[in-house]
């Protein structure tokens, strides 16, 4: 089942791989962004439903909280990894038209576009580090390796989606749009350095 035939949510992992692999431009590295933070939130919300029951009923409230909005992170992750490929499959057909202004005009456009979709990834990857921190104390001991790998999994999401919107930058003429991207690029290392922070604590948990 080809990309061109079949939305990424309706492809096999190993169809996928296989697509990831080939020699065409889309899906790629804007496209593995965003599922890295699909597969953080979906971590993250497996912690949150290990966490339910009498146990945990002094943080229940917070629990639920973070399984409803892990699960919709994740579904926005899974939308932005199609949208990252369409828009870069954009960039590609406005460098095929004819030179002139129009041309310059499409690409400017169409890089805008590619540089949206992991500009969101960046936002999304952010919040679930946040569910993280969220999580960590409270959440089942169990499986609290398993916030790590959520943090993990958001960290390759925020840095791999940077220097996706890192290279389209150059090319936006709009700087608004240039303004903005900028702005969301200047809180990576920060949500970088708080999941560090997440793994951290974890592994100096388990290494007690």
């Amino acid at each position: 089942m080809g990309w061109q035939n079949a939305a990424m949510r309706e492809l096999k992992i190993v169809d996928f791989l296989a697509e990831l692999a080939d020699r065409r431009p889309a899906p790629g590295g804007g496209a593995t962004a965003a599922l890295h933070a699909a597969q953080a939130a979906a971590l993250l919300g497996m912690v949150g439903r290990y966490s339910t029951g009498e146990k945990y009923a002094g943080h229940a409230e917070a629990i639920v909280a973070v399984i409803a909005e892990t699960d919709t992170l994740r579904a926005r992750a899974l939308k932005l990894a199609e949208e990252d490929a369409a828009a870069f499959t954009a960039v590609t057909d406005a460098y095929r038209l004819p030179k002139g202004e129009l041309r310059g005009a499409a690409i400017a456009a169409a890089l805008a576009g590619a540089a949206e979709p992991p500009a969101l990834v960046i936002e999304a990857a952010t919040r679930v580090v946040e569910l993280c921190e969220l999580l960590l104390p409270i959440g089942n001991r169990n499986v609290v390796t398993d916030v790590a790998a959520a943090a993990e999994a958001a960290r390759a999401a925020l840095t791999t989606a940077r220097v996706n919107v890192e290279v389209n930058l150059g090319g936006i003429k709009d700087e608004p749009v240039r303004e903005k991207l900028n702005i969301t690029l200047s809180g990576v290392d920060a949500a970088v350095a708080r999941a560090d922070w997440v793994t951290a604590e974890v592994r100096e948990e388990i290494n007690r």
